[in-house]
C-alpha cells in the first residue's frame, strides 16, 4: 500500500469507529448516513500528509483530521438545503431523505462534534488550533453568504467570485494543511506556506468542481451535472462567458439565468453551447492549472526532505487531474 492508502485506511477506521450519538435516533442517524457516504476525504488526508512532512507520528493527528472532515460534512449538509440539491455523492441528500428541519439540527450537532474532536490535542497547542479553526469556520460561512448574495446581485465580477470561493472552499483546505503543520510543530514560515498552498489548491479545486458541473460524467461526478446552470449559479464559467461574449451573447446568457425552467435540459444544452463557442472549458482549465502550480511551488520550497514532500505533491497532482 502507498502512504496515501495507509492514511486513508486509518482515517476510514477512525471515522467508522466514532460514535456521534445514539438518541434521539432521528438526530444522529443522518450524521452517520452522511459520513458513511465516504467522500474523497481529501481535507483530513491533507492534514495527515502535512503532519508527515515534519513527523513520523501522524496517528496523533487522526482525531483532529477527523474533526476537519466532520466540519466539512456539516457545511455540505446545510449547503444542500440552501441549494435544494437532490443528490450528494450519488445518494439522496439528507434533507431529501429525512426533511429540512432534521438536516439543520443534525448539521448543528456536527459542528459541535467537530470541536469535540480537537480536545485531545496537547494543551499548549489547543488554543491556537481552536482559534484558527474558528476563524476558518466563520470565513466558510461568510463565503456561503456571499454565494447566496450573488444569486440576486445584478453585477458580480470575476474577482468577487474568486474571493467568494476562497472563503467558502479554499480556506478550509488551507486550514487542513495548516493544522498538520501545527501538530507537526513546524515553524511559522512553513505553517504559512502550507496554508497558502492549501488556499491555492482550494481555488483550483473549486474551479475544477465548477468545470465538472458542466462537463463531468454524471456517473463519476456524484452530483447532478448542470446543476449550477439550472440554479443560475454565477460561476467562473458564466462570468468569463459574459466577459468574452458580445452583446448578443450577454443578453442571451442573462435571459437564460433569469429563471429556473421546469425541464432544465434545454437550458443546460444552450448554455454549454455558448461556453463551447467561447472556449470557456480550455480557459478555465488553464486557470485551474495555475492555482495548482502555485500550491506545488509553495510545497516544493519547504525546507524538508524531498521524500517527505513526494506523497503530498503526488496527491495534489491527483486532485488537479480528477474527473469527479
Amino acid at each position: 500500500m502507498s502512504q496515501i492508502e495507509v492514511l486513508k485506511a486509518a482515517l476510514d477506521k477512525e471515522i467508522a469507529q466514532h460514535p456521534y450519538g445514539l438518541s434521539p435516533v432521528e438526530l444522529y442517524e443522518p450524521i452517520q448516513y452522511l459520513m458513511d457516504l465516504q467522500g474523497k476525504r481529501l481535507r483530513p488526508l491533507l492534514t495527515l500528509l502535512s503532519v508527515s512532512l515534519f513527523s513520523d507520528n501522524w496517528k496523533e493527528a487522526l482525531q483532529p483530521a477527523h474533526a476537519v472532515e466532520v466540519f466539512h460534512n456539516f457545511t455540505l449538509m446545510h449547503d444542500d438545503i440552501m441549494d435544494n440539491a437532490p443528490v450528494r455523492r450519488g445518494s439522496p441528500t439528507v434533507h431529501m431523505k429525512w426533511n429540512e428541519n432534521t438536516a439543520i439540527l443534525s448539521g448543528d450537532v456536527m459542528l459541535v462534534k467537530a470541536y469535540e474532536l480537537f480536545l485531545n490535542l496537547p494543551a499548549d497547542m489547543l488554543p491556537e488550533v481552536l482559534r484558527r479553526f474558528s476563524r476558518t469556520a466563520a470565513e466558510v460561512c461568510e463565503g456561503q453568504q456571499l454565494d447566496m448574495n450573488f444569486e440576486t446581485a445584478r453585477r458580480v465580477s470575476i474577482a468577487d467570485y474568486i474571493e467568494m470561493i476562497r472563503l467558502k472552499t479554499s480556506v478550509l483546505l488551507g486550514f487542513a494543511l495548516e493544522l498538520g503543520a501545527l501538530i507537526g510543530r513546524a515553524d511559522r514560515e512553513c505553517t504559512k506556506k502550507l496554508y497558502e498552498a492549501g488556499v491555492n489548491m482550494g481555488l483550483g479545486f473549486q474551479l475544477m468542481d465548477d468545470l465538472l458541473d458542466v462537463y463531468g460524467d454524471p456517473e463519476k461526478f456524484g452530483k447532478q451535472v448542470g446543476g449550477d446552470i439550472i440554479s443560475n449559479k454565477k460561476t467562473y464559467l458564466y462570468l468569463k462567458a459574459l466577459e468574452l461574449g458580445g452583446q448578443e451573447v450577454r443578453e442571451e446568457l442573462t435571459a437564460l439565468f433569469s429563471g429556473i425552467p421546469a425541464d432544465g435540459s434545454g437550458k443546460i444544452k444552450k448554455v454549454t453551447g455558448i461556453y463551447n463557442d467561447l472556449n470557456i472549458k480550455e480557459i478555465t482549465g488553464r486557470l485551474i492549472e495555475s492555482y495548482f502550480d502555485k500550491a506545488i511551488e509553495a510545497i516544493g520550497s519547504l525546507p524538508v526532505d524531498d521524500d517527505r514532500k513526494q506523497q503530498l505533491l503526488t496527491f495534489i497532482v491527483y486532485l488537479m487531474n480528477r474527473d469527479r
